[in-house]
């Protein structure tokens, strides 16, 4: 999400005073007292953490925790005045993803197929998941990689699994695509998100919002949970963390599915999901737009931290994702796969690295 925010502020930000006119009026927004705490769940669905008592909710704002936190607008700002350290090294890297064009397109095998990005397409027993669903350019950030199959073609989806409200995961013209060839799909989405599900297309689809640590009401022998991530939200100067963020467990009989969504690492966070649910088969992490670290580090997992997170779960299969597709960052664009390559090689865990190109499945059965 970095450099699109980074864009969307020069776009709005002629001259510094404007900005920080901008910077002063969005955080003062943005402060709660601590009486305006409150704890947000679904009551109509259930909650499988004990301990769990809600959502934090500060004024009308979600937040990580219970202390309320300010986005780093000030280190935009210093961003935004700095040279990137690495810009000769990116001027020179010429990483592509590979893409393998989907002739046919079929979802009768249990199957994880990557359309690029933080976008999947997963099959489990009959029952076909779409996640984050961005296939166009972004505001200001051209797609570096072709959608690998006709948008026409993409029918039979299910049910339509969102994170969280950043326009990298969350691009209404995408979303709005699919359902026009999917009318019976299902979102299983954040609390907060259906303020995003407006418009002829998108205001009469069934939704399903839960907090963290709940489970979705599915109509199959599917489970999906919704869990925690490390993150924050927002579309716009005004609507600040006003949707959820999260990450998703998919369960099918024993195969277990993490889609990590956008997240930075927490050593408490993925062993509590541990904890919960024993551990973890399949593993979809991000692990690109980390640098510059003091912006990045707070919401988004390097892949040294992917990797750890990984550990934490126990998992069996690492799928990476979230690098390669948008230009987000001040990292050269092939400098994540090495380093999680190099850090894998490292933890001598290289045989669980399940590289896809965009395009490619993952077939279950090779599991």
């Amino acid at each position: 999400m970095g450099k699109l925010y980074q864009e969307y502020l020069k776009k709005l930000s002629g001259n510094k005073l404007l900005l920080l006119f901008i910077i002063v009026i969005v955080t003062s927004a943005m402060s709660g007292k601590k009486s305006d705490i409150e704890r947000k769940i679904n009551p109509d669905l259930p909650v499988l953490n004990e301990h769990w008592k809600g959502n934090v909710m500060i004024n009308g704002r979600f937040f990580n925790d219970t202390i309320a936190e300010k986005p780093p607008l000030w280190d935009v700002l210093k961003w935004q005045l700095s040279r990137n350290p690495q810009r000769h090294e990116k001027k020179r890297d010429t990483f592509q993803l590979q893409t393998l064009p989907i002739a046919s397109w079929e979802t009768t095998e249990n199957s994880v197929i990557w359309l690029g990005h933080s976008t999947f397409v997963i099959t489990l027993n009959g029952t076909v998941l779409l996640t984050d669903p961005v296939f166009f350019n972004l505001p200001s950030v051209k797609r570096k990689t072709p959608l690998p199959v006709n948008i026409n073609a993409l029918q039979s989806i299910n049910y339509l699994l969102i994170s969280h409200d950043h326009r990298d995961h969350f691009d209404k013209k995408s979303i709005e695509a699919v359902a026009e060839n999917n009318p019976a799909m299902e979102a299983l989405i954040p609390l907060g998100a259906s303020r995003l599900l407006k418009g002829k297309t998108l205001s009469g689809m069934t939704r399903q919002e839960a907090g963290w640590y709940q489970e979705y009401n599915i109509a199959s022998d599917v489970r999906i949970i919704f869990l925690p991530a490390k993150h924050w939200g927002r579309r716009g100067l005004s609507d600040f963390n006003k949707t959820l963020w999260g990450s998703f467990l998919i369960i099918a009989h024993d195969t277990k599915i993490f889609f990590a969504g956008d997240t930075a690492y927490d050593d408490k966070m993925f062993k509590e999901m541990r904890r919960l649910f024993g551990d973890f088969d399949i593993c979809i992490f991000p692990i690109g737009a980390y640098s510059p670290a003091f912006l990045m580090q707070a919401s988004h997992t390097n892949p040294e931290e992917a990797l750890q997170a990984f550990t934490d779960l126990n998992g069996k299969v690492f799928i990476p994702m979230h690098y390669g597709t948008f230009d987000l960052s001040d990292e050269p664009p092939g400098e994540p796969i090495i380093r999680l390559r190099k850090s894998a090689n490292e933890l001598k865990i290289s045989d669980k690295i399940k590289e896809l190109s965009v395009g490619k499945a993952y077939l279950l059965s090779d599991f």
